[in-house]
């Protein structure tokens, strides 16, 4: 796929989904454009807030979303400019300078008290209005976001920071292009280039430790000025640090007092009494003089250990005006090789990154990309058809993108009709993320006020109770799982497009509406029906939502609009109000009475629901029994012999585990059974976490 089928295929999205939303095609175009961002942790997550206007002088201001991150106290702002013409122009410079000073404009003036008079209360604006109000001494730089749906000229594509009352103002140009970069990067993301040699002058001195290197890695042990690191993450922000650590990180204390207590009183005593940063990079560029070796090029940096180190040093300039000049900070840098599979790179910087963050507790939750209930959700999606709808002639599949720009890489060498195969059997519409499955499920299991919170946030919530579950009996996610998934994701979607054709919805709010709606639907089930369930096959197998379910929502959702914008709730912002608990408290306080005629046909009894769930989990066990012997067998009988000498020598291994290796040596003149295939790869497991290592 290139860049010119990669825009056709992204307005046609766009256009199609703006069809079936009934939203317009330039807020359409917002929040698919920004999804793709936020998988590429451009963004932590995203909130429309539309407006524009005139203001001062008639200036023109326009806004059209806006995400705080609160672990950097960056405000990011977007402005569009949308065609949907794939033959539209180059944007020249001069247009996109006119969109910024819209936006720019914005920020001026909602600051003061005139904007706020214009703008109706209750409205997604006025409560960014109001929140920038009250975040005013807490943001700490803006960063404005210019986005359009073709290309830039070169010219057009670097904006120069300045400063706006003394706060940073930084600009970033997005078109189809850089979009395009993201989605077919090797990591999926936005890649983080730093040119040491020209912010130190000669870059950061290194040592290799050679015995530490091999054909994955390659390690190095460094000594980085404090000052550096500060610059770096004051243009970087959050984006510097490791997605995982990250997510991890915002829901702690971001600034360390013992850190600060060192920066301000024992600056010089900074290197010893500090553990340093660990950070990886893809690409590393060296020069060496009379001083020794010095990095002075990195791709891909990312910080897996330090964030609070490094977040403190950046606050405490800001806040305190520490002098930085005499802090040295240590740092282990590992440079992945390059070459390597992305999965695999991938899963080595998570399992870095989990051994390096292991002082602080961090669970295998806050990694969760590569936990099993990820792999086994990707392979059913890859193995159950669809039921075919609306008198199609062929099934479909729901493609679960485990790791990000997945979909979009699978078509990357396809010929042109085996692309449009691969669409046909997957269409875009049936794409499900890991945030997307997270925003459903918590949705439908009461939790309303993390989806709120946006993607990061609920997506943390949802690994916890994931990796919680699947430690207690993993056969519970199963294709039955799966399709109830599919689902929720099909009511998520049409109640979506539900709220946007009521006549009292005024364009604000509907994320908040969807997933506090599905929750109370849910509640308002188990309060009425408590001895029975809905039958989420039902839409499964109809792979749309039953109107008995559609009119209980209308009621539902309508309900919960006035509940979340009542005038008498606790905070004036209601984005900020449905990320409390005290809001689900009030909204799950509601009271409908849910049509029991209408509705019976669509429930499960409890001992239906116990029937169906046991045959899943059975059919779950003998597909994890045949997919644990098939790995075993796979191995072969050297493998397992080179497993039993390395247990043995090291006295590893219950005797179940041991009494397994019987078979495995002899494979294939005997063959593991299930059980003790499951026991072989808890082995094997803790071989390598010993250090075996295949010869």
């Amino acid at each position: 796929m290139d860049i010119a089928e990669f825009q056709e295929d992204f307005l046609e999205e766009v256009k199609s989904a703006a069809v079936v939303s009934g939203e317009g095609t330039v807020a359409t175009f917002v929040t698919v454009a920004t999804n793709y961002m936020i998988n590429a942790e451009v963004l932590s997550d995203f909130s429309s807030a539309f407006w524009i206007g005139t203001g001062k002088n008639n200036r023109k201001i326009r806004v059209d979303g806006y995400v705080f991150d609160d672990f950097d106290n960056t405000l990011t702002l977007l402005v569009t400019d949308y065609t949907g013409d794939v033959k539209r122009p180059p944007v020249g410079r001069k247009d996109v300078q006119r969109q910024f000073e819209s936006l720019k404009s914005f920020v001026e003036e909602a600051n003061g008290s005139a904007l706020s008079t214009k703008i109706e209360p209750s409205t997604a604006v006025a409560d960014l209005i109001e929140f920038m109000r009250s975040q005013k001494d807490s943001i700490r730089k803006y960063r404005l976001i210019f986005l359009c749906d073709g290309m830039i000229t070169s010219r057009a594509a670097n904006f120069d920071s300045e400063t706006l009352n003394g706060i940073t103002v930084e600009y970033q140009v997005w078109d189809i292009e850089r979009l395009f970069r993201v989605c077919f990067s090797d990591t999926g993301r936005q890649n983080i280039e730093i040119d040491f040699k020209k912010i130190t002058g000669r870059g950061i001195p290194c040592i290799e430790a050679l015995d530490a290197s091999n054909q994955e890695y390659n390690s190095f042990l460094c000594i980085i000025p404090g000052r550096i690191l500060a610059d770096i993450y004051d243009q970087y922000g959050s984006l510097l640090l490791e997605s995982n650590v990250r997510s991890f990180l915002s829901t702690k204390v971001a600034v360390n007092k013992k850190i600060r207590t060192t920066v301000l009183q024992h600056p010089e005593k900074f290197f010893a009494y500090n553990n340093g940063v660990a950070a990886t990079a893809r690409d590393l560029h060296f020069e060496n003089n009379s001083s020794g070796r010095f990095i002075v090029y990195a791709k891909d940096f990312q910080i897996i250990n330090g964030g609070q180190t490094t977040a403190s040093l950046s606050n405490a300039r800001h806040k305190d005006k520490a002098d930085l000049s005499h802090i040295f900070v240590q740092m282990k840098l590992t440079e992945i090789n390059a070459d390597s599979d992305s999965d695999k790179i991938d899963e080595l910087i998570r399992n870095i990154s989990r051994s390096s963050n292991s002082q602080n507790k961090v669970s295998d939750a806050d990694f969760f990309s590569t936990h099993p209930f990820h792999i086994r959700m990707e392979q059913i999606s890859r193995r159950v058809f669809a039921p075919a709808v609306n008198g199609a002639q062929h099934e479909t599949r729901w493609f679960y993108e485990r790791a990000r720009g997945q979909y979009l890489q699978a078509q990357m060498r396809m010929t042109k009709p085996e692309k449009d195969k691969f669409k046909l059997q997957h269409p875009k519409q049936q794409l499900i993320t890991k945030t997307d499955l997270a925003k459903v499920r918590n949705s439908w299991d009461g939790l309303p006020q993390f989806v709120s919170k946006g993607a990061q946030t609920n997506f943390i919530k949802f690994a916890e109770l994931i990796d919680d579950q699947w430690e207690q009996n993993e056969v519970i996610f199963n294709d039955k799982y799966f399709k109830e998934s599919v689902a929720l994701t099909i009511l998520f979607k049409h109640t979506e497009v539900l709220v946007t054709h009521q006549d009292w919805y005024e364009q604000g709010y509907r994320a908040n509406i969807v997933t506090y709606s599905l929750a109370l639907l849910h509640e308002l089930l188990k309060r009425q029906f408590p001895d029975h369930e809905l039958n989420l096959l039902l839409i499964w197998n109809r792979q749309e939502v039953p109107a008995a379910v559609t009119n209980e929502l209308v009621k539902i959702t309508k309900l919960v609009f006035e509940t979340i914008t009542d005038p008498n709730r606790e905070t004036i912002n209601v984005t900020q109000w449905c990320k409390r608990e005290s809001c689900w408290t009030r909204v799950k306080d509601c009271s409908i009475s849910l049509d029991r005629d209408v509705l019976a046909p669509l429930l499960l009894s409890r001992d239906e629901v116990r029937t169906v769930n046991r045959e899943a989990k059975s059919g779950q066990k003998i597909i994890s029994d045949v997919e644990a012997q098939t790995a075993v067998i796979e191995k072969g009988s050297v493998f397992w012999m080179q497993i039993s000498d390395f247990v043995q020598n090291r006295h590893l291994g219950s005797p179940d585990m041991l009494a397994s290796l019987m078979p495995a040596v002899s494979i294939p003149r005997k063959i593991p059974n299930p059980y003790q295939s499951k026991k072989l790869l808890q082995l094997l497991d803790l071989a390598c976490a010993e250090g075996f290592k295949l010869k």
